[in-house]
C-alpha cells in the first residue's frame, strides 16, 4: 500500500510550490527513483518540464512530458496530466488538484501543496480520500 507524504509551504506562491517540487524530484532521481509528475494540465506540466532544465545550474534531470506514449529511454522522469504508465508508478508526485488513479505498483506519493485556499482545500479532500483508503500519511509544514 502507498505512503502519502504531504508538504505544505508557508507561502502562497505557485513559482515557489513547482521549485520545491524540483528539488524533490531532482533528490528522488538522484536516489534511483523514476518517478511520474502529475499535473492538471498540458500547460502546468510544460512550465514543470522548463523548470527542471533552469531551477538549479549544473542540475540534470532527463525528463520528458508524458503524452501516452511510451518513453524512448526508461531511465527519465515523465511530467503529464494523464495517469502514470505502469513502469513510473512506483513514486507519484501530485501537483494536480484532484486525486490521483493509483497503480498497484505506487509506493510513494508526495503532495506538494502552497498556502493558497484553494491549493489547501483540494488537499485536505484528497487528504480524507488517503485516510479513507487505509493509507499512511504524513504531513510537513513550514519549508
Amino acid at each position: 500500500m502507498a505512503e502519502v507524504s504531504f508538504y505544505i509551504l508557508p507561502t502562497e506562491s505557485l513559482q515557489d510550490r513547482y521549485l520545491f517540487a524540483c528539488k524533490l524530484i531532482e533528490k528522488a532521481y538522484r536516489s534511483g527513483s523514476f518517478c511520474y509528475v502529475l499535473t492538471d494540465s498540458v500547460e502546468q506540466s510544460r512550465i514543470i518540464d522548463d523548470l527542471l532544465w533552469t531551477f538549479r545550474a549544473g542540475s540534470f534531470i532527463p525528463h520528458q512530458i508524458y503524452t501516452g506514449e511510451p518513453p524512448e529511454i526508461e531511465k527519465v522522469i515523465l511530467i503529464g496530466s494523464l495517469s502514470a504508465p505502469e513502469n513510473w508508478q512506483k513514486v507519484l508526485f501530485n501537483l494536480s488538484s484532484h486525486y490521483p488513479e493509483q497503480g498497484s505498483q505506487t509506493e510513494r506519493i508526495l503532495e506538494i501543496l502552497d498556502n493558497s485556499e484553494i491549493t489547501k482545500a483540494a488537499g485536505r479532500d484528497r487528504y480524507r480520500r488517503y485516510q479513507q483508503s487505509g493509507i499512511t500519511v504524513t504531513t510537513y509544514k513550514d519549508w
